[in-house]
């Protein structure tokens, strides 16, 4: 069972890793993660650990953020975030920025583990995203 005490620390550390996202403070995001790091929702093919934070930060053109945590929600080892980001970036999954501010929301929960964030689940609202920034849905061939 966790103590009182370390579901406070972990609500912390998840908040934490989205205001050092917000400020692109990788080397304290790195402090914070498990050698054993993995995240699920995010870039494909991102290497274990804080080498894969890392490669997450290279991977993103530039981009001015701020992340805006809506809602905590700390059960046992897992933290979850509810957050808004509002972001203006260079491009993001190939679609020109333009300088468009885009806002959108996102989920993260994190496994906490001895103080270092062990696993990360992200669910974003990239279509949202990409609709912002000019993309249109076109129907496929129902056939």
């Amino acid at each position: 069972m966790i103590s009182i005490i370390e579901l406070e620390n972990n609500r912390l550390i998840a908040q934490l890793w989205l205001e050092f996202i917000s400020d692109g403070n990788v080397e304290a995001i790195c402090r914070m993660t498990a050698p054993a790091w993995k995240m699920h929702g995010g870039l494909p093919g991102l290497p274990a650990g804080p080498a894969g934070i890392r490669k997450l930060f290279e991977s993103f053109s530039t981009v001015e953020q701020r992340w805006i945590i809506e809602d905590v929600i700390a059960e046992g080892s897992k933290v979850m975030v509810r957050a808004t980001n509002t972001c203006r970036q260079e491009h993001f999954l190939n679609f020109a920025g333009n300088t468009a501010t885009q806002v959108f929301s996102a989920v993260f929960i994190h496994l906490i583990v001895g103080g270092k964030i062990l696993e990360t689940w992200r669910n974003a609202d990239d279509l949202g995203r990409v609709l912002q920034l000019g993309a249109r849905v076109v129907p496929g061939n129902l056939n």
